[in-house]
């Protein structure tokens, strides 16, 4: 349900349309309505200015960041870096040019057999969210679909730990991958994720998007803060703004996690931003406690996509 788009000088989205370009051409799609070519012309700059332009400027000749295809602690290696250029919205010459060299000069290395960048390796935590940025570049891969739609558990998530496809799934790892399969059901129309991608969802939403399904209580505290980027962690606001973006249609199993959302909103109706996960950033992004521009455009759409009066 859309409770009807914003107004551009409503404070709150006049406060948005002064960020980062990858905020505004976000906000003018989101929110305003604006008409597609300004949305257009507004996501062209993402890679001139602002944070995407930042996080282009730091890859090497080899086509890496931060010298590797991955690190286990920081999040400025090649992978996550790809992760927040598609989560952008970058795209154009100078993105394109930077995919196709990571493309051709970066793998997985001598533990993965040199499987190619957008080919993945075996985690599905990693692969999905390697699947959105090859979605989001036009660099989707068989292997890697194929690799995660065979990884999928008997309830519907996926488990970067799964010992057998009878363990449980893992929210974490199960938001990485619904996520990449939309961006491919998105860019490409495949009708072999379809009944995967509803099946993962079906488990978020089968356990409220935050509680244990066998006794109902909530997993982690910490999934009530919303962070961004988030890379690979799962909280309620990520978990809705995927569902909003892949078009599922509101359902009453998300109105606690709604609530969380809506709960959250500061008194000047903007977002705060929680912690951020351990490790050096590629690029920092916004101040830890301060009104987030990320978080406040994320919660706006998912609160307009639950029928959700969200104007203060």
């Amino acid at each position: 349900m859309d409770t009807g788009r914003w107004m551009r000088d409503d404070p709150v989205v006049g406060w948005l349309l002064e960020g980062d370009p990858a905020i505004r051409w976000q906000t003018l799609r989101d929110l305003v309505g604006a008409p597609a070519e300004e949305v257009a012309a507004e996501r062209a700059r993402v890679e001139t200015e602002g944070w995407g332009a930042r996080l282009l400027d730091l890859q090497d000749d080899s086509g890496t960041w931060g010298g590797t295809v991955w690190k286990p602690e920081d999040r400025d290696a090649t992978d996550d870096v790809l992760l927040l250029l598609a989560l952008l919205g970058a795209a154009g010459e100078r993105t394109g040019a930077a995919v196709d060299r990571a493309a051709s000069g970066v793998d997985w290395g001598e533990e993965w057999g040199r499987s190619p960048l957008f080919d993945g390796e075996v985690e599905p935590c990693i692969n999905g969210r390697v699947l959105t940025a090859a979605a989001a570049f036009g660099r989707t891969s068989d292997v890697l679909v194929r690799k995660l739609l065979d990884g999928q558990q008997t309830d519907g998530g996926w488990n970067c730990y799964a010992e057998s496809r009878d363990d449980p799934g893992s929210f974490h790892s199960t938001i990485c991958v619904v996520e990449g399969l939309a961006a491919v059901r998105q860019t490409s129309g495949r009708a072999d994720v379809a009944e995967p991608l509803r099946r993962g969802q079906e488990y978020l939403l089968a356990r409220g998007l935050m509680r244990r399904r066998s006794t109902g209580e909530l997993i982690d505290q910490a999934w009530l803060s919303f962070s961004f980027p988030f890379y690979w962690h799962y909280d309620v606001l990520r978990g809705l703004d995927h569902l909003r973006a892949s078009a599922v249609p509101y359902d009453d199993r998300a109105a606690e996690a709604v609530d969380v959302v809506l709960g959250a909103r500061g008194t000047d109706g903007r977002w705060a931003l929680a912690a951020p996960l351990p490790g050096r950033p590629a690029v920092a992004f916004e101040a830890v406690g301060e009104p987030s521009r990320w978080n406040t455009l994320r919660a706006l759409r998912v609160l307009d996509w639950a029928g959700v009066q969200s104007r203060a």
